[in-house]
C-alpha cells in the first residue's frame, strides 16, 4: 500500500517511541495492520489518530479518556472538557502552592536561616493546608464576586513573605477578643478601640483591595448565615461582623 508506514517511520513522524506505539496498540487505541511476517504496518489514518492521541495526552487526558473521546463513547464532549479543565485548574493551584512554599523556603535561606528537613516538611505541610483552605474559600466566595472583582483578585498579590497561617491565627485571636467583649455599645471607646485593631489587621487587604474587591467581600461576610455547613471560618462569626460594621458606621457618622 502506497500510504503504509513502518513503525520506524511513525516514530520519526510522531516523536513517539516504538515502545509507546506498542503500548497504545495493547490498550486498543490504535490498530496497525500486521503483515504476513508479523511486522506492524500503519496507515495514514493510524498516523492521524496517533497525532490526536498525542494532542489529547498533552491536554492532560488519561489514556482511557483518550480512547473514549476518539471513539465517541462516554459523556458529551463539553462535559468531558469541563471536567478536565477543573482537574487541570486544581493541579495548577497545587503546583503554584508548592512553588510558593519553595520560594518561602529559599527566602528564609537567603536571609541566613539554616533549614533542616523537618522545617522544610513543616513548611510544605502548612502550604498544603493553606491550599485546601483556599479551595474552600474559592467555593464560598464565588457567588459574591463580580467579574471585575474576580479579575482584581487574580491580579492582586500580598507582599513577599506574607504568612497566611499566622494571619489567619491573628484573625481568630481578634475574633475571640471581640466576641468576649459583646454585648458592647458600638459608639463606646472600647468598641472604637476594637475597631482600630480590626482595621489594623485588615490593612494587608485594604492596601491591595479595589472598590470591586471591597464590595464583594463586604457582601460575602454580610451573608455569613447563608454560607451553609462545612464553610471555612474567617476567625469570627456573624455577630462579631455585624458589631464591627456598626462601630464603623458610628465612626463614619461623626
Amino acid at each position: 500500500m502506497s500510504d503504509s508506514l513502518t513503525i520506524d517511520q511513525v516514530v520519526r513522524r510522531t516523536g513517539l517511541t516504538s515502545r509507546a506505539l506498542r503500548f497504545y496498540e495493547g490498550r486498543g487505541l490504535v490498530h496497525p495492520f500486521r503483515s504476513s511476517s508479523g511486522r506492524r504496518v500503519f496507515s495514514r489514518a493510524d498516523l492521524a489518530r496517533l497525532h490526536r492521541i498525542v494532542a489529547l495526552k498533552n491536554a492532560g487526558f488519561s489514556l482511557a479518556e483518550v480512547g473514549r473521546i476518539l471513539d465517541g463513547r462516554g459523556a458529551a464532549l463539553d462535559a468531558v472538557l469541563r471536567t478536565q479543565l477543573a482537574a487541570l485548574e486544581t493541579e495548577v493551584a497545587r503546583i503554584r502552592g508548592a512553588a510558593e512554599v519553595l520560594r518561602l523556603a529559599l527566602s528564609r535561606i537567603d536571609a541566613g536561616e539554616r533549614l533542616d528537613a523537618a522545617t522544610l516538611c513543616s513548611l510544605i505541610e502548612n502550604g498544603a493546608t493553606i491550599m485546601t483552605e483556599k479551595s474552600q474559600w474559592d467555593a464560598v466566595s464565588a457567588p459574591y464576586l463580580s467579574e471585575q472583582a474576580k479579575a482584581d483578585f487574580a491580579a492582586a498579590a500580598y507582599p513577599p513573605g506574607f504568612d497566611q497561617a499566622d494571619y489567619s491565627a491573628r484573625w481568630a485571636a481578634l475574633g475571640a477578643k471581640v466576641k468576649a467583649a459583646l454585648p458592647l455599645d458600638p459608639a463606646s471607646p472600647s468598641a472604637q478601640a476594637l475597631l482600630d485593631e480590626w482595621n489594623a489587621l485588615l490593612e494587608p487587604f485594604t492596601r491591595i483591595a479595589t472598590p470591586a474587591m471591597g464590595a464583594s467581600v463586604t457582601a460575602m461576610y454580610s451573608d455569613m448565615p447563608n454560607w451553609g455547613e462545612g464553610a471555612p471560618s474567617p476567625g469570627f462569626d456573624h455577630e462579631v461582623w455585624e458589631f464591627i460594621q456598626a462601630a464603623s458606621r458610628h465612626r463614619k457618622g461623626k
